[in-house]
């Protein structure tokens, strides 16, 4: 037998490094230790446009709020690929400061998000464009109430063709 196939059993292992493999000092991640390369998010942000959602059954987006926001966006002459759609269902320690450093957004389009939640500095009513530190922000109803309301869907229309010039 030689030493380059001895084989020990799983309770031999742990008896010989019970001290060795524990580190002692870890410690689970906090509440607000939220790092922007965690962040999960949708899109390639080629055009610094956050979409800011709160869906907490799914990673992103249901199917048909989905569509929809590419209606949305293919109307504005934008892709996925322009955007940054983040879930803040499941990014729920992303704020303000975090979002500045990931995306560097110029422009953040809230649906069924209160920008507050985000510990944003501002708050401003739905359909109004909000310029702030260099950046443009519009707040709006979610995307499955907007796609069931026509009265909604022109509001965002009316404001959305004010902000990319339409």
């Amino acid at each position: 037998m030689s030493l380059d196939n001895i084989q020990l059993s799983p309770f031999l292992l742990q008896e010989l490094y019970k001290n060795a493999l524990v580190d002692i000092d870890f410690r689970q991640p906090g509440a607000k230790s939220l790092k922007p390369d965690m962040l999960l998010f949708l899109g390639k942000n080629q055009k610094n446009i956050s979409v800011i959602v709160n869906e907490e059954n799914v990673l992103y987006l249901p199917d048909e709020s989905l569509s929809f926001l590419i209606g949305i966006l293919d109307a504005c002459k934008l892709s996925l690929s322009d955007i940054a759609l983040i879930n803040f269902g499941k990014n729920k320690d992303i704020n303000y400061k975090i979002l500045q450093e990931k995306f560097k957004p110029g422009i953040i389009l809230f649906f069924g998000v209160e920008p507050a939640l985000l510990e944003f500095p501002l708050q401003f009513p739905h359909y109004q464009l909000q310029s702030y530190a260099s950046q443009t922000y519009l707040s709006a109803p979610s995307l499955g109430l907007l796609a069931a309301d026509k009265q909604q869907k022109q509001q965002l229309w009316t404001s959305l063709k004010k902000l990319f010039s339409i």
